[in-house]
């Protein structure tokens, strides 16, 4: 019998490289809803530690909970200021 153990990618974003490269995947792989992108904040900001993420962002800790949670919709600010705290800046470019 194969046993399986749980996977946490949270575990495997410490150095801020990894966590840019994560997220950036996630913008191109977003349905278009936010869902994806929501999810990898999550992810990273756990990696990060939330109490901290959540201090350094100026939110409550249950509140960056809720906006990060896959039922979550959170003003674009508040995404800004998670990725501020983060140390992860937006970008575009042309495709």
């Amino acid at each position: 019998m194969t046993e399986f153990t749980d996977f946490d990618v949270a575990e495997h974003l410490k150095p801020p490289g990894d966590m840019a490269e994560y997220l950036e995947a996630c913008f191109e792989e977003d349905a278009g809803d936010g869902l994806l992108i929501r999810s990898a904040l999550n992810d990273i900001a756990r990696a990060q530690g939330m109490t901290q993420v959540a201090r350094d962002a100026g939110l409550g800790r249950e509140s960056l909970y809720k906006a990060l949670s896959s039922t979550g919709n959170p003003e674009f600010a508040t995404i800004m200021k998670v990725m501020k705290a983060l140390g992860l800046k937006l970008h575009a470019t042309a495709v």
